[in-house]
């Protein structure tokens, strides 16, 4: 039996879809232990292109048992969607796709929320999905969850008593009409016929699978640094894409941890507003985002483009107790004759012995950079390290040093065949 999380090791968008891809040929069941849909991986195979967004990419194996955790929220419609999406390109989903019955869902008040909030004052950059108020709902104990759809008495009680509080909010604070509570009732009735099969206790099933030595690969959604305890608040998700919310996702206990690997990008990239020291502007911020194709799966939106950094992917290392790590898109870089690392921040005239998670002060700080050479050729077809050229070699060993993680993976284009694995 081997148990390993993966984990994004930056700002999320570091290719976790791709990586999940390619280590689940050695694994029997692959988990989703937190986020919604509001993070989408994409997998190409051939001539195809997957974007996922809410089931384990792991999907795309055959054979691969695929679990979505207890830690996700989950959008009935988008799920549907992906079901259907999967089905349609022949991608078998029953028997092979279980839900747990704690997962909690996403309500249409929960969007409507999200997306009155986010156009307010204090504006975060979310993706309007809902998944922030579902999670608000979950820790202030009145959301619902997937076993309540079992209980139809029940679930129209949740949903009545938390409407009269929503349609109050919405009606008299931001003067919105009210939401039909019949509808959505019978809405997620609807779902529930739809997607009984697929719900089940998985943390039983989980444990069963470890019993019967089976290898599971935890997967999360976006990234470490925006991990709502450990990232750069406020400018996180509303939940725990570190390590640790990988136990807490899935009901797997930290004992049964074999591994954790990291995901990291050969650059860095952020979306959303939130401080981000190593930020390009100009015409090398164009270049590298239109380099790796840096708009999001799901918004479209651009994101934000920068120098590696070293020391925000040193400290993500320390929070996951990441060990080996998958580097992506290493191909983006093959363009430039110089490319800068960043070593360490300054603050206020001294060099800082620690990653700082405060707002104002990681927003204030100069990054110390290190540049070395690139090595100006085309590496989407290489297939072994050692065809790699001398200068993206010393790139890795440069990077690999100052993070302190040894490089197991590294991916020289989008596709599962543009893979060296070491």
């Amino acid at each position: 039996m081997s148990v390993s999380i993966l984990v994004g090791s930056q700002w999320g968008d570091e290719g976790k879809g791709k990586v999940v891809d390619i280590l689940s040929s050695k694994y029997e069941v692959v988990v989703r232990y937190q986020g919604g849909a509001n993070a989408g991986h994409t997998i190409e195979i051939g001539d195809k292109k997957y974007v996922l967004h809410l089931i384990p990419s792991g999907i795309l194996r055959e054979g691969v048992i695929c679990v979505i955790g207890n830690g996700v929220v989950i959008d009935p419609q988008a799920l549907l969607d992906e079901i259907k999406f999967l089905n349609d390109q022949g991608i078998e989903t029953k028997d092979r796709l279980f839900i747990s019955h704690n997962a909690h869902l996403i309500m249409p008040y929960h969007k409507l929320l999200d997306k009155i909030e986010e156009s307010g004052a204090n504006k975060i950059g979310t993706t309007g999905r809902g998944i922030g108020p579902c999670y608000k709902d979950k820790y202030d104990r009145r959301g619902i969850r997937l076993v309540d759809l079992l209980n139809r008495t029940e679930l129209e009680r949740k949903i009545r008593q938390n409407l009269e509080e929503k349609n109050n909010v919405l009606k008299k604070l931001y003067q919105h009409e009210e939401l039909d509570v019949e509808a959505i009732i019978q809405e997620y009735c609807d779902f529930d016929a739809k997607i009984d099969s697929y719900i089940t206790d998985t943390t039983s099933l989980l444990h069963k699978a470890m019993e019967q030595n089976k290898s599971v690969l935890m997967e999360g959604a976006q990234g470490a640094l925006l991990d709502v305890d450990h990232g750069t608040y406020p400018f996180v998700t509303s939940s725990s894409p570190t390590s640790g919310g990988a136990c807490t996702g899935t009901g797997i206990p930290p004992t049964k941890i074999d591994s954790v690997i990291g995901i990291v990008k050969a650059y860095t990239t952020r979306v959303g507003n939130g401080p981000f020291p190593t930020e390009l502007h100009g015409d090398e911020e164009e270049k590298l985002r239109k380099l790796g194709a840096e708009f999001g799966a799901t918004t479209g939106r651009p994101r934000r483009v920068g120098w590696f950094d070293s020391f925000l992917v040193r400290y993500s290392r320390m929070i996951n107790g990441i060990e080996r790590v998958a580097i992506t898109k290493l191909d983006v870089l093959s363009s430039f004759s110089e490319i800068k690392v960043c070593i360490g921040y300054e603050f206020e005239g001294k060099e800082l012995k620690y990653f700082p998670t405060d707002n104002v002060k990681l927003s204030s700080v100069t990054p110390i950079y290190e540049v070395l050479p690139g090595w100006n050729c085309d590496i989407t077809e290489v297939k072994n390290f050692n065809d790699l050229p001398k200068q993206a070699k010393d790139y890795l060993a440069f990077i690999s040093e100052k993070c302190g993680f040894e490089i197991s993976i590294i991916s020289v284009g989008p596709k599962r065949s543009q893979t060296i694995e070491l």
